[in-house]
């Protein structure tokens, strides 16, 4: 292997060999049983009539709604696709990692991912370094989009709930986002990949993360032109953070908890929020019924850690 025809693997990471352990076998089955009773009790907080009296009239939100959904498995997509020539089966698994960390607990679907690619011969470098790289650049991304955007939205501030403590609040979230870019100065020894290959994973990790922010404000504004662009920025940027909070499920909910106390219980606003936080639940379901069928029709392929066997 030389560097030339694989330019993008880091030459100082081992082989990936296929992984039989039955540890690593048990714990993606406990995982899978743990994303199915997620997606079930899930599913019974879903008000079917509610949600369909709810829905605008405007039917252009439905493709916004989509691509806010799928950006993050897309981009996850893009990125290991360089890095290991992940195959385009791989992104199921990527879908099944976005549900794992946002129904069950967060960084339980990047366990997942690991364990499936642990089980792949035709990869072509070690998991662990790759996906711990691609998750620190994420979190620093997102930082550095919810710092620009706190500069940027700034003026819309006021329309939330805050009161006088809006300039401390926005201090203090500053402070604790530059915080983080603390671990720059140890990057020789956070980091696996290379430095180029860094660099590149974060570009996309900035055009995801901004993607994202945009779709959310745009789905709001397509819905509730009322306010100004600028207010659904800032309740975009808040969805931003919220998303960042470790080991919680279901940040969608807490996010439309949070929103409400910032926006009033009887707003319109809160509704709309409580809206698309359901219809993002809905959307998790509605992947994961047609993952769990993909499985079914088709036991002999890859698409779950413990079924079928590598390509």
């Amino acid at each position: 292997m030389t560097v030339a025809t694989t330019p993008f693997v880091h030459l100082d990471l081992p082989a990936l060999k296929p992984e039989r352990k039955l540890w690593s076998t048990w714990l993606s089955r406990i995982l899978s049983g743990a994303f199915l009773v997620a997606i079930v009790l899930q599913l019974g907080q879903i008000d079917a009539q509610q949600l369909q009296d709810a829905l605008p009239q405007n039917l252009w939100f439905l493709p916004v709604l989509l691509a806010l959904y799928f950006a993050l498995p897309v981009a996850d997509w893009i990125i290991f696709r360089r890095l290991w020539a992940l195959p385009a089966s791989g992104f199921f698994i990527l879908l099944a990692k976005r549900i794992g960390n946002e129904v069950l607990i967060s960084y339980s679907g990047e366990v997942y991912f690991y364990l499936w690619a642990r089980k792949r011969s035709d990869l072509t470098a070690a998991p662990f370094g790759a996906i711990k790289d691609v998750n620190i650049l994420s979190a620093l991304a997102a930082n550095l989009v919810a710092l620009l955007l706190l500069a940027l939205t700034y003026p819309f501030m006021s329309q939330l709930h805050l009161g006088a403590y809006t300039d401390t609040s926005v201090i203090c979230a500053a402070a604790i986002l530059l915080l983080s870019f603390v671990i720059l100065l140890f990057s020789r020894r956070v980091f696996t990949l290379e430095r180029t290959q860094l660099w590149w994973i974060f570009g996309i990790h900035i055009l995801r993360l901004s993607a994202g922010v945009l779709l959310c404000a745009l789905l709001w504004f397509i819905i509730l032109p009322g306010p100004h662009f600028g207010f659904w920025l800032v309740l975009s940027m808040i969805r931003l953070l919220v998303g960042r909070l470790p080991f919680l499920p279901n940040k969608e909910a807490l996010f439309a908890v949070i929103a409400v106390f910032l926006v009033g219980q009887d707003s319109a606003v809160s509704t709309l929020i409580t809206l698309t936080a359901t219809s993002i639940l809905a959307l998790h379901v509605i992947v994961a019924a047609m993952l769990g069928a993909l499985a079914l029709l088709f036991p002999n392929r890859d698409i779950f850690p413990e079924m079928g066997t590598s390509s």
